[in-house]
């Protein structure tokens, strides 16, 4: 009997190329082959790239050039680049990156085992040529369920395309159009494709342009996944897409997100909902309202602010203001006190002046954000804000950028104080050797906002991964908080 093929899968960037990730990881053991966790064990090492920032795709580059080096000195045969960067460059990446064996788009998903296997084999294959994936959709939203039966939205794979006979931990037929579906680890997170595209504008911004127009999941098949990752042994899913504001457009229902969260929150087996991707000029009552006093969904509220003065934001194609903002922080806050908020601004932007980054230190002053990420603007080719004249020069952007992480990491450290003496419940994610068991409160996303490390309750299993527990803050370092167990938790 033949040896099985190996691949190993390294991802960058965002939760919803770790999805993505997953979906390619089960069309390959499906169709036989063996899933590795390093690349130097593996016959291909398939990249999962970021296409988003520059620093991102730098980042992207270097994977490809470090699983590359592997050639020759392991069993490393092949480095393949998939994800938003090669969809978004296409035949471009793969001129300016020979060391690349091939470069994959979003269409090469379905028949990702064969594309490997012919790089496998000495042969090639000839990269995408990029298209505005925007075009690929109509235009009303109320015409795109049908469209998108035939094209590829990675995360939203049918599952009339899956063996019958599937492999161990490769996620069954769950729904019409349930996905293919590996878990790469055994976090007791995972995160839930809920839709895919972008209709807004923002001037800043391409996504759009290689993720396409904004299509929703169908509730049936997010339910599904997410029981499935229950029996896999879940805990918390958090639910992403390009912007979770908007799911149910397309279905007929702007709300109907608010029907979908109590039911993934009573899913066997799950102790947490999260949301992730929030537009605020899409917030509506009735949204904020199950977010903060639905059973096991967090009051948590991931807002894309990207900025608080009037003229930025309008350059940005975008709506609001410091005022109306904060307004919103205090309507969340009114329903839901201990309710985590974290958002992303963009400094130097053209046109910026020193009365709109004074606007925006007044809205961070004033928001008690738990969480802050602040990048400084650079140009995005094929964005609208690329054309734009005052440019600010890069000496003044670098200024602006890091005087307000500065404030942020002051801000979000005076926060993660206010929180001292609250009761939270925290899932255990790790046990680690030094600092002992480490985990999430609800006001905490995975990765980016901070972490708990826990004290007491030592003995038995009531600390262990996965294991859901009440607990006292009593110190905060940094954005990362100290909480304090009874001597009997957990669930």
């Amino acid at each position: 009997m033949p040896e099985r093929r190996t691949v190993a899968l390294v991802t960058l960037g965002c939760a919803r190329n770790e999805v993505d990730s997953e979906e390619l990881a089960g069309r390959l053991e499906a169709d036989g082959w063996q899933l590795v966790e390093d690349a130097e064990d593996a016959d291909v090492a398939v990249v999962n790239t970021c296409g988003f920032v520059e620093a991102a795709k730098k980042d992207s580059v270097d994977a490809l050039l470090e699983a590359n080096d592997l050639k020759g000195h392991g069993k490393t045969q092949a480095v393949v680049a998939v994800g938003c960067m090669a969809e978004r460059y296409g035949k471009e990446l793969a001129d300016a990156l020979p060391e690349a064996d091939g470069v994959l788009g979003f269409d090469d998903y379905a028949d990702i085992s064969t594309r490997l296997q012919t790089i496998l084999s000495g042969g090639s294959v000839e990269a995408h040529t990029p298209r505005d994936r925007r075009k690929l959709l109509p235009i009303s939203p109320a015409e795109r369920q049908d469209a998108g039966a035939g094209i590829a939205l990675p995360g939203h794979a049918p599952a009339t395309e899956a063996p019958a006979d599937l492999p161990d931990g490769v996620a069954p037929a769950s729904g019409p159009r349930a996905p293919l579906r590996r878990r790469l680890g055994t976090n007791p997170v995972a995160s839930v494709k809920l839709a895919s595209g972008c209709d807004r504008r923002c001037s800043f911004c391409a996504i759009p342009s290689f993720r396409g127009s904004f299509i929703s999941r169908r509730p049936s098949d997010v339910l599904g996944e997410t029981r499935w990752l229950a029996e896999q042994g879940v805990k918390e899913v958090m639910l992403v897409s390009e912007n979770n504001t908007s799911y149910g457009k397309d279905l007929g229902d702007i709300r109907l997100l608010e029907t979908l969260l109590p039911e993934l929150a009573a899913v066997d087996g799950i102790e947490r909902v999260r949301v992730s991707y929030l537009q605020p000029a899409e917030m509506r009552p009735g949204l904020i309202d199950v977010l903060t006093s639905t059973e096991k969904v967090a009051p948590y509220f991931d807002l894309s602010f990207q900025h608080s003065a009037p003229g930025v934001l309008r350059a940005m194609r975008r709506f609001g203001d410091t005022d109306r903002f904060l307004e919103l922080l205090e309507t969340i806050r009114s329903k839901a006190p201990q309710a985590g908020v974290r958002s992303n601004f963009i400094v130097g932007f053209p046109g910026e002046s020193e009365a709109d980054l004074a606007e925006l230190e007044r809205f961070l002053t004033g928001a008690r954000l738990d969480a802050i990420g602040v990048f400084g603007y650079s140009d995005e080719e094929g964005t609208e804000a690329a054309t734009y004249g005052e440019k600010l020069d890069q000496d003044v952007v670098d200024e602006r950028l890091a005087h307000i992480a500065r404030l942020a990491e002051d801000l979000t450290s005076q926060r993660a104080e206010e929180r001292i003496g609250e009761t939270v419940e925290v899932l255990v994610e790790s046990l680690d050797e030094e600092e002992g068991p480490l985990g999430r409160a609800a006001h905490q996303a995975p990765e980016t906002d901070g972490q708990i490390r826990l004290t007491g309750a030592t003995g038995g299993d009531a600390l262990q991964v996965g294991r859901m527990v009440e607990a006292k803050v009593v110190g905060a370092e940094g954005v990362d908080l100290v909480a304090e167990c009874p001597e009997e938790a957990g669930r």
